[in-house]
């Protein structure tokens, strides 16, 4: 099993036997007018969720089961005080496992260094970890919250940074809020704008290498797994790198097969009864996502996760928001047409990336959808280096073309570690091994 980036240029990456289509770039009068229609639109009109709160001295299993029972992506933590202090998501919940599950590789006193995770080992200890310390532990999950009156524009400037959500709150009452915006939601007003608007469409019909989209560049990379690799090594990879998906390709081929997310971890890992499976293989993680697709009509239903350099940037869009995921990998165009089997990956497509060239076009200052991932990316190395390994298996190490990983089984309320687990397994009926 191999984990890997690939850092190809998509301008460069497909076959020379296909021309890129002619582009369209519109002037300056059509973007004037789109940014004041833009301007309109109130933030608060977009919201796509409610905002579900939980004290912020709940225990992480109790907001965990809150999370998966509302059915929602995100908590907001409440402090004593009644203000919002954080936000819990799937990705905070996949960097605290990852952290349960590996605590038995790191030294004491590399642990006492940081604070965050001396306060989590230290509450797990007690026999309580309260959610406000797993609050954004994944650093891709900050609070921002925006004023009633903000507008598309505002939208923009936030998750052209990379952010996913935002809360929205009354301009009359501080203590009262409408809910969260996504940049999901954001990306879906888009495609609809762009049906209503002829210009816009024209814009977005132009082929997605036509766009200086970051994640396609020289130095953006496809975070992957082999689809031998172990389930715990690929949620170790992504609280690494920093991204909430990555590649499961082929180990024979390296053809690109499915995606795995923080969120199928969360919803089959979490309720799972035996802490076992976060040992198995990845592919046979991909077909327990899938179960639940095309079971009742026998027709499989699980999305695939890629678009070729040609398909239009309004193709990609669609793709987006049908396959429900923040990012879509993007493929060699295939030699013979249909393929016979998946293509080679040669970059990704994400929502902050599209929307980061809506935020330019609307002349928004300081445009950069990496700027979160590279910070995670920075903290993850500066961790990595301060906790050293017990053992000499290595993951999601930066720059690694092939990297192989061994992960010993959990054995929860082993002597020499600490049982992070414990709680959740107890609570599902699984007996400690």
């Amino acid at each position: 099993m191999s984990y890997k980036r690939l850092s190809q240029s998509l301008c460069n990456s497909y076959s020379s036997d296909y021309s890129t289509p002619s582009t369209s770039t519109p002037s300056d009068a059509h973007i004037d007018v789109w940014i004041k229609q833009w301007e309109a639109v109130l933030a608060k009109d977009l919201i796509d969720s409610r905002i579900v709160d939980v004290d912020a001295e709940t225990t992480v299993e109790e907001a965990c089961d809150v999370l998966l029972k509302e059915d929602i992506p995100c908590l907001a933590i409440k402090s004593a005080s009644g203000s919002f202090v954080g936000l819990l998501d799937f990705s905070d919940m996949n960097a605290f496992l990852t952290l349960a599950a590996t605590r038995h590789t790191l030294i004491l006193d590399d642990i006492l260094e940081n604070v965050r995770i001396n306060q989590i080992i230290a509450a797990a200890k007690a026999g309580r970890v309260p959610v406000r310390l797993v609050s954004n532990l994944s650093e891709k999950n900050p609070l921002h919250i925006l004023p009633e009156d903000a507008n598309i524009l505002d939208l923009l400037k936030l998750f052209s940074l990379g952010n996913h959500r935002v809360l929205i709150n009354s301009t009359a009452n501080s203590n009262e809020y409408y809910g969260m915006v996504s940049d999901r939601r954001l990306l879906a007003w888009f495609a609809a704008y762009a049906k209503e608007t002829p210009t816009f469409h024209q814009y977005s019909s132009n082929p997605l290498s036509s766009f200086a989209l970051p994640s396609l560049n020289l130095h953006s990379a496809v975070v992957s797994a082999t689809s031998d690799a172990k389930l715990l090594d690929a949620m170790k990879l992504m609280s690494d790198e920093g991204v909430s998906s990555i590649a499961v390709l082929d180990e024979e081929t390296g053809n690109l097969l499915s995606a795995v997310s923080v969120t199928d971890i969360g919803r089959v890992v979490v309720p799972s009864e035996n802490n076992q499976i976060l040992n198995i293989p990845l592919h046979h993680f991909i077909s327990l996502i899938k179960a639940p697709y095309g079971s009742t009509d026998g027709v499989e239903k699980y999305p695939v996760y890629s678009v070729y350099p040609n398909n239009a940037l309004s193709y990609t869009i669609e793709k987006l928001l049908a396959t429900n995921a923040h990012r879509v990998f993007v493929t060699h165009e295939p030699i013979s047409s249909p393929p016979s089997v998946p293509v080679e990956l040669c970059g990704i497509a994400s929502i902050g990336d599209i929307l980061s060239l809506f935020g330019r076009l609307a002349k928004i200052p300081d445009i950069d959808p990496t700027k979160m991932l590279r910070h995670r990316r920075r903290a993850s190395s500066a961790s990595s280096s301060s906790f050293r390994s017990r053992s000499n298996s290595q993951t999601g190490i930066r720059g690694s073309p092939r990297l192989h990983t061994t992960s010993p089984p959990i054995m929860i309320g082993s002597p020499d570690s600490i049982s992070i687990l414990d709680s959740f397994q107890r609570r599902n009926g699984a007996p400690d091994k």
